[in-house]
């Protein structure tokens, strides 16, 4: 790739473990003695069958009546070594890895007895001797290093970004203690079951000037993050599983009728008994999202879904149809809508399987890097993109990849009303002055509309021949990038000309463009670990394509058949959401506000994301996700802020019968158990050595029966 091999850059970033202690071998050391035997086969398909594999003195207490035995200590160190091989360890040293079957099984085996139970306590010293001499002579090396002290100065942040760009313009224009420590009650907000704080913030939204730019429906969260439940609507059910959820959903999950009302007629949502259905219709595709994917294709076949064109943007996207269907072409889809009088429409989406947020076109910029989206999709948003010198178009140009497509359908590209020949007449101006160039604009038949489309210019030869600066050129010093609440801005970037810069090539087609190290890593820059950044790259996605397959595919008790919607909540590299590729998910992957600011490498390998602190709510509807992954986040978080708000959100978004994975520092998972075990999730794993620790929890049903006073 640069220099070396892709086999070279790995074979200089093998680790080699370091031996943990887990929470629970105490556990085993003191049941050994008692004469406890294993469990048998039966009870273990029995608990298979739940979708757990959780090894707990309640367990133990129960076996200990049928004589079972336990392993002896020798074979429960070798155990021991091997899980914190396969999933813990954090040092490097430059030796190759080598995994063998014992090795990578040894977590399995923990949480899953041996079913001989005709095995003496002979035979298993021996075999724990064997054990410990094969560890002796290889090392699994299996996980990633910790983060680098030292990266931290070679990575900006997006809130050291967003401050920086804010104050640069400023400059410019100058309770009571209940289970486990802690008591839950309801919230008392007039959202009730479809609560989104800082969507919802009505203190927040009485004290607005102006809601001429969409104020209102921009974020506005609570001074502290909300310590109380979600309830669930009446009649509540686990959601239907992908692939038949895109065409039909429980009407009691999403219990809202007004869609169906004013846009089943265009084939967006009707209501079908206890279902409400989805056609897969559109205002603009009343058809079917397949045939308006397919018209498109034909129209620039240079689009080149799934293979060009990877990550697009749907912006006014209703219930998220063109981006269900864009999955069948390998295309993911970051939808988003506001809350507004288009009820539910996010929540639909979710609900549905398909990715969508809580957003709008407004006053700030949006939550993601500059030039990240493939395409950029329009069709019949509803907004005015000629308004304010041209400001909305202008961010989604921000976006938008040098070279890539704006695709606009609109009654203004094909109707004649004196409205839209305004409109059309207003953008055929702004697009052109933005040396956008108009590819072309085709006819659907079938659904009577046209699109027209757009592609952004690739050099800066058209803006340095413009008659007009206008829109203006953006100041040099003015950080595309930066996002975090800071104002939108009527001018544009100037497209990279160094070839060592983002943006000067088009990404690799997919799939090859998962496993690649982006262009413009180089190695003289430090990554994350503390080695240089290409190789930071392929260490990431080895280790988590390793714990995936070796532990969450199997060792967590997780039916991955009923998962969905799943979030990486402190993502880095994308390595988690790329060890999922095959597996018929999608993933969030949130990069913090205040970590090294690597979401533009998760755009460039084909996957997305945006940006997000954890001490405010996300922005989605309650109930969204299946699968909640947090790698050393809560530790990094409670220096900030207090745990229990972040566990309330998290217990907010995540479905009934959804899962959490953490993997932090030993005292962090503590304390995010006993939170959890707060709110009645059934903890199935804890498993702790050597301040390193992982954690799996369920989310039951449990709601408290009493509401907060007030909020």
């Amino acid at each position: 790739m640069i220099g070396k091999s892709k086999k070279d850059d790995v074979a200089e970033m093998e680790d080699e473990p370091r031996v943990n202690k887990p929470k629970i071998q105490d556990q085993l050391e003191e049941d050994e003695p008692k004469g406890t035997k294993q469990p048998n086969q039966d009870q273990l398909e029995e608990d298979e069958s739940k979708g757990t594999k959780q090894l707990n003195q309640d367990q133990l207490e129960q076996d200990e009546p049928k004589g079972n035995k336990l392993q002896n200590h020798d074979q429960q160190e070798s155990q021991v070594q091997g899980i914190d091989n396969a999933t813990f360890n954090d040092e490097t040293k430059d030796k190759p890895e080598i995994l063998n079957t014992t090795q990578t099984d040894t977590f399995q085996t923990l949480l899953k007895t041996k079913t001989n139970q005709e095995t003496t306590e002979k035979d298993t010293h021996i075999e724990a001797q064997q054990q410990h001499e094969s560890t002796s002579e290889e090392t699994l090396g299996s996980t990633i290093p910790k983060e680098s002290t030292e990266s931290k100065n070679a990575w900006k942040s997006q809130k050291a970004q967003s401050e920086n760009e804010k104050e640069r313009r400023r400059d410019e224009s100058s309770g009571k203690e209940g289970l486990y420590g802690y008591t839950w009650h309801l919230c008392n907000v007039t959202a009730g079951p479809d609560y989104i704080p800082c969507l919802d913030n009505e203190k927040a939204l009485k004290k607005l000037r102006s809601t001429r730019h969409f104020e209102h429906r921009e974020r506005h969260c609570p001074e502290e993050g909300p310590t109380c439940l979600v309830p669930l609507p009446k009649g509540y059910k686990r959601p239907i599983s992908w692939p038949k959820s895109r065409d039909k959903i429980w009407y009691n999950n999403v219990p809202h009728t007004k869609l169906a009302e004013f846009k089943g007629h265009q084939n967006w949502v009707k209501v079908s008994g206890d279902f409400l259905t989805f056609p897969g219709g559109g205002t603009q595709f009343i058809h079917g999202a397949l045939h308006y994917i397919d018209f498109l294709q034909q129209s620039v076949p240079n689009l080149k879904w799934g293979k060009r064109t990877r990550v697009i943007l749907d912006v006014g996207c209703g219930v998220a149809s063109f981006g269900g269907y864009l999955f069948d072409r390998d295309v993911l889809t970051m939808s988003f809508a506001p809350k507004d009088e288009h009820e539910a429409q996010v929540q639909f989406a979710l609900e549905r399987g398909i990715p969508a947020i809580s957003a709008v076109m407004g006053s700030q910029r949006l939550p993601f890097p500059c030039r990240v989206f493939d395409v950029v999709h329009c069709a019949r948003c509803r907004v005015p993109w000629h308004a304010e010198n041209g400001m909305l178009l202008l961010e989604l140009n921000r976006v938008l990849r040098p070279g890539g497509y704006f695709i606009w359908s609109a009654t203004p590209v094909y109707q004649k009303l004196p409205e839209d020949v305004e409109i059309w007449n207003a953008m055929s101006s702004l697009t052109k002055a933005m040396c956008w160039d108009l590819v072309t604009i085709k006819r659907d038949k079938l659904n009577s509309v046209s699109a027209a489309i757009y592609r952004k210019p690739i050099t800066n030869e058209c803006y340095d021949k413009r008659p007009d600066n206008n829109p203006p050129m953006c100041e040099e010093n003015d950080d595309a990038n930066a996002v975090w609440h800071v104002p939108l801005r009527a001018c544009m970037h100037r497209v990279p000309i160094n070839p060592a810069e983002r943006g000067t090539r088009w990404p690799a087609h997919w799939p090859n463009r998962l496993q690649k190290a982006p262009y413009w890593l180089n190695r003289t820059q430090m990554g994350i670990y503390g080695k240089p950044a290409p190789q930071d790259f392929v260490k990431d996605y080895e280790h988590w394509t390793r714990v995936v397959s070796k532990l969450y595919m199997s060792g967590l008790g997780i039916s991955w058949s009923n998962v969905r919607n799943v979030m990486d909540m402190r993502a880095v590299y994308g390595g988690f959401a790329a060890a999922l590729k095959d597996i018929k998910v999608w993933v969030m992957n949130v990069v913090n506000l205040d970590s090294p600011d690597t979401l533009p490498i998760i755009y460039e390998r084909g996957l997305f994301g945006m940006y997000h602190d954890w001490c405010e709510s996300f922005s989605t509807y309650p109930r969204s996700y299946d699968l909640l992954h947090a790698d050393h986040l809560f530790s990094k978080l409670e220096k900030r802020c207090k745990l229990q708000p972040v566990l309330a959100e998290v217990d907010r978004i995540v479905r009934p019968g959804g899962k959490l994975i953490v993997r932090d520092e030993s005292d962090a998972i503590g304390e995010v158990e006993n939170l959890l075990k707060s709110l009645h999730w059934e903890v199935h794993l804890t498993f702790s050595k050597d301040q390193e620790g992982i954690l799996s929890a369920q989310k039951g049903d449990w709601r408290p029966t009493a509401y907060q006073a007030s909020i």
